[in-house]
């Protein structure tokens, strides 16, 4: 049962350096427009992303809950 908790820890730690990379890649693309080398377009990315859970109506409100959801139990959760 520890190895579980463990390959969960890496999973949370994996998650939160993919969200970093993410952060930063947006504010570097804010700042030095959408021709930066290392970052692909993606706020153009997260533009469709939304503008999809926008499109499903209900559906896409229900998946935006259940990603919320998932983000924020995450966060409750003791790293051991």
């Amino acid at each position: 049962m520890n190895s579980i908790n463990v390959v969960k820890g890496w999973i949370r730690e994996f998650i939160d350096l993919a969200l970093l990379f993410i952060a930063v890649g947006v504010v570097v693309q804010i700042i030095f427009g959408p021709d930066v080398t290392y970052f692909s377009d993606i706020t153009a990315n997260l533009m469709a992303f939304i503008g999809e859970l926008g499109n499903g109506g209900f559906v896409g409100l229900i998946a935006l809950f259940v990603i919320v959801w998932v983000f924020t139990k995450g966060g409750q959760t003791q790293h051991n």
